[in-house]
């Protein structure tokens, strides 16, 4: 299976707590206005790498708490990005993924994919960017309508609940 990227960044300290990889997923349809990462739109843009050799690639030390899926948005390439959270999660390390998407429209979409990366998801940063909500004070996150998701236990509890404090 092949996975549309547009980066890598193999010890990231800004997107999640810990040292961390952050996988830039090459693709989005939410074209948010500010966006930091427009360059990443495009489907066809970036690069293609079968899966299993970016996770040869991606270094593997204790040093490294997660895995960070960020974009463009992962859920456009579900499977992919589920294999590589399934992988890295097998590595021992935890799994963070930002999305355009609110948790109730991929709950509410059930797409077997979009639903298989959300689960193997351990926290899912959610909402689009929304320039007149941006606050520089959030803690990894960019505009206030973003919430950064307990993904089990929301699943359990049939809704989003949020972390406080991380």
């Amino acid at each position: 299976m092949k996975v549309q990227l547009a980066g890598v960044v193999n010890e990231s300290v800004s997107d999640g707590p810990g040292m961390r990889i952050t996988l830039f997923f090459q693709g989005c349809a939410h074209h948010c206005p500010g966006c930091h990462n427009p360059h990443t739109w495009d489907f066809q843009g970036g690069y293609s790498v079968e899966v299993g050799q970016l996770l040869a690639d991606l270094p593997d030390t204790p040093l490294i708490r997660g895995v960070t899926l960020s974009g463009g948005d992962p859920f456009y390439q579900p499977k992919a990005a589920a294999q590589i959270a399934r992988e890295m999660k097998s590595r021992g390390k935890d799994v963070w993924t930002y999305t355009g998407f609110t948790w109730e429209e991929l709950i509410a979409e059930a797409d077997p994919d979009r639903l298989a990366l959300l689960k193997v998801s351990d926290v899912l940063v959610d909402g689009p960017f929304i320039r007149e909500q941006a606050e520089l004070n959030l803690p990894f996150r960019d505009s206030a309508n973003q919430r950064m998701i307990r993904v089990k236990e929301s699943l359990k509890d049939g809704s989003a609940l949020e972390f406080l404090n991380v």
